[in-house]
């Protein structure tokens, strides 16, 4: 469903996604009110909802539409703004999944080629996220007086006909395949590096509160969070007052301190660099990895340079395979590489990609890992 007060909108961004053979628009409204009334008629799996609008506000929406769809998997649309991405970032701590920045002109809209390729991308990957999980539930033993999710009725536009073969959609995954864990020590680190993107946000708040709890640890914190210009500098102001952690972007060439967070801006890659005794961080404006900017490749390959073995990289939930590189180069410098387990993940692609490779010397569910962290950082 696409919720844009913008009727001009709304049809750009239907068609940009029926583009593609297997995503399937079922409806577009012009506010909130429509879009939670919209959740009794349509089986609906994704939304793209816009934060301002008449009638209802996109902010007022999405707790009532989670209230009625507890799955539903929402994605916030909002221009480039200081108050957008505050906004955003607020609706995340709510329940949103994700976040696209939406460009202000209609014709940057149909003519950015990377505004089509990241909407597509995202809203593929939480599609099939939700479905995923939904096969994990309907091979679970269901609980007393429960339907299995295979057994539930699909929703149904009333008076419409049934789409051929909508009741009964082909499964787009495989099985996931057994894990293989490194077996070795893993080293008292000097520095925990995180790496994240879809549901990013998130993760960050509850693994950095889980680390805060019971005191700070002494280590630097450095994080790459797939996110655009703005969105990191209000990002890193939600960890400081979410988890009380001193939080702020890298900047060219200021010396890392221990226990505090230091997260890479968007549109720039953070690397880290050796300085006499110190190590300073570097701010490149270098062309993109992985289709991302800042991306968790780079700054995992400066890591392993500067730390060797004594560097734990955490891989949470986002889309693609951003960091496998990486990880490989620190796990080639005897570092270690843990990550995030799929069933905590909103997408488990890139902490899928680690792990799958067996660079991972532990796969843990989101609840777990700061505790993880805490024990290897402090030598519990």
């Amino acid at each position: 469903m696409v919720v844009d007060d913008s009727a001009v909108v709304r049809g750009l961004i239907t068609r940009m996604l029926e583009d593609a053979a297997d995503v399937q628009v079922v409806t577009s409204v012009p506010n909130g009110d429509a879009a939670v009334k919209a959740l009794d008629r349509y089986d609906i799996e994704v939304v793209l909802l816009d934060i301002e609008m008449p009638v209802m506000d996109g902010m007022t929406a999405l707790p009532l539409m989670l209230k009625k769809r507890p799955d539903l998997k929402v994605i916030m649309a909002s221009t480039l703004t200081l108050n957008n991405a505050d906004i955003s970032l607020r609706a995340l701590e709510l329940g949103a999944i994700d976040y696209i920045p939406k460009p202000t002109a209609t014709r940057e809209m149909t003519g950015g080629v990377d505004f089509k390729r990241e909407l597509l991308e995202k809203v593929k990957a939480l599609g099939l996220s939700l479905r995923r999980s939904g096969q994990r539930r309907a091979a679970a033993p269901a609980r007393p007086g429960t339907l299995p999710p295979a057994a539930r009725t699909p929703f149904q536009r009333p008076g419409a006909a049934a789409t051929p073969g909508a009741a009964a959609r082909p499964s787009l995954l495989s099985p996931s395949q057994p894990l293989k864990l490194r077996q070795h020590k893993i080293e008292y680190p000097d520095l925990i590096a995180i790496g994240s993107s879809t549901g990013g946000p998130q993760a960050l708040f509850k693994v950095l509160t889980d680390l805060r709890a019971g005191g700070p640890i002494k280590q630097p914190i450095v994080i790459t969070q797939h996110m655009p210009a703005t969105f990191t500098t209000i990002l890193a102001e939600h960890i400081a007052r979410v988890s009380g952690w001193p939080a702020k972007e890298g900047q060219d060439g200021e010396v890392l301190k221990g226990g505090t967070v230091t997260i890479a801006p968007g549109g720039f890659h953070m690397l880290l660099e050796s300085k006499g005794t110190e190590t300073v961080v570097r701010i490149v404006d270098a062309p993109p990895e992985n289709f991302c900017k800042p991306a968790v490749d780079p700054m995992f390959r400066s890591i392993a340079k500067v730390y060797g073995r004594r560097v734990l990289a955490v891989i949470l939930t986002g889309m693609g395979s951003d960091g496998a590189k990486g990880g490989a180069t620190i796990v080639e410098a005897g570092g270690s590489v843990i990550a995030q387990d799929e069933e905590t993940s909103v997408v488990w692609g890139m902490p899928g990609a680690v792990a799958q490779a067996g660079l991972c010397s532990a796969v843990l569910p989101l609840q777990d890992i700061g505790a993880f962290i805490k024990k290897v950082a402090t030598r519990l």
